[in-house]
């Protein structure tokens, strides 16, 4: 099988400001070319974006924008992991030989309405994540006798790690205090346990074996994919404490790299809610089940950035379809020793887990130097 490289990326700051979603596209990926040796508009053969904004046509638009008369463009919209779902299409196209160098490119705006499961009326009263992530929250603290104050930790640490990422939404730090007193959702569900929308995007170049040289003596190869959709309805999932699909994806991942949990040096797991990263930890193999929080404690007590170094979705904030695009951009940097004060010492292999709708679906990539 042929090998695929990250060549590039570029990024935008994560904030509230009111762009339009094609110039987030653009800037992300102006941001891409300015950063990218020898890059140019011709050697691109496939452009796609990825978004759960209602604007249509985008991957055209960009590509006209920049310059690129790409043989292949369109978009993908997977929600939460819209971005791995990209960049897993992009894979595809460079071993299937479909193309040799692919720009993908994921945005979302602040106030993106993005794309509720309206026919899904078993969520219930609420129709947004967080009566799912309050029923994981409840579930995931019952059977593991998991208090309120443990679960906060997830908040604190990630806060405290977007701190040394200039491109993060929140510039803050709380305490476990902020986060209990912090404005109550549901019973199970604080303000600062959530991850918040904004406007941010993230661009990523792949490029195959035969021409990745052109552009950088630096690739980041990726070595393993694991993708798993195990419903589209919420309360299809086996149990409501535990992450199905992402333990799936994580096992195709790593059968597919020939790598095991032990062998991950940094990780970006998707904390769109503080228990989703114990969680994510359980599923993904780092830990035995229920003892997430137990590594979530160690590292945030021995200041081991390993896991969201940049922050995750809590601190970096959440713009949909940029979200799993700058994860893979955060494990690539730290992989190259690029990751300034996040940096992760002797990183050399890396994990992405990138998940939608209570992880009904998820993507799980293994990355190496």
């Amino acid at each position: 099988m042929s090998k695929v490289a990250i060549v590039g990326y570029g990024l935008t700051k994560f904030s509230k400001d009111d762009f339009k979603i094609e110039s987030v596209l653009i800037n992300a990926t102006k941001n891409l070319f300015d950063s990218t040796s020898n890059l140019n508009q011709k050697d691109i053969d496939a452009v796609l974006v990825s978004t759960n904004n209602n604007s249509k046509y985008l991957s055209a638009i960009l590509s006209e924008m920049m310059g690129i008369q790409p043989k292949i463009a369109h978009s993908v919209e997977s929600l939460c992991n819209s971005g791995t779902n990209s960049i897993v299409a992009a894979y595809s196209y460079i071993v299937s030989g479909l193309a040799e160098l692919v720009l993908i490119s994921g945005a979302e705006k602040y106030d993106s309405p993005g794309q509720i499961l309206e026919w899904d009326k078993l969520r219930g009263q609420f129709k947004h994540p967080i009566f799912w992530a309050s029923i994981f929250s409840k579930s995931y603290k019952r059977k593991y006798s998991i208090t309120d104050e443990d679960i906060a930790l997830v908040s604190v640490k990630n806060h405290k790690q977007s701190k040394n990422n200039p491109n993060a939404f929140s510039q803050i730090s709380v305490s476990v205090n902020d986060v209990l007193n912090s404005k109550k959702l549901t019973d199970d569900l604080r303000l600062l346990d959530c991850s918040r929308p904004c406007t941010g995007g993230a661009s990523i170049l792949l490029a195959s074996e035969n021409i990745y040289k052109k552009f950088t003596d630096d690739p980041i190869w990726i070595t393993g994919i694991g993708q798993k959709t195990t419903s589209a309805s919420f309360t299809k999932n086996l149990a409501f404490h535990t992450m199905e699909s992402t333990k799936q994806a994580a096992l195709s991942a790593f059968q597919m790299s020939k790598q095991n949990p032990n062998n991950i040096d940094v990780v970006e797991v998707h904390d769109a809610f503080s228990v989703c990263e114990p969680m994510a930890l359980d599923s993904i193999g780092f830990t035995k089940l229920g003892e997430g929080m137990k590594m979530v404690k160690e590292v945030y007590l021995t200041e081991n950035s390993k896991i969201n170094p940049r922050g995750g979705l809590i601190g970096s904030g959440h713009p949909l379809g940029a979200t799993g695009i700058a994860q893979t951009i955060e494990i690539t940097q730290q992989l190259q020793s690029k990751a300034g004060k996040r940096q992760v010492d002797n990183a050399n292999v890396g994990l992405i887990h990138n998940m939608s709708a209570a992880a009904t679906s998820s993507t799980v990539l293994v990355l190496e130097n």
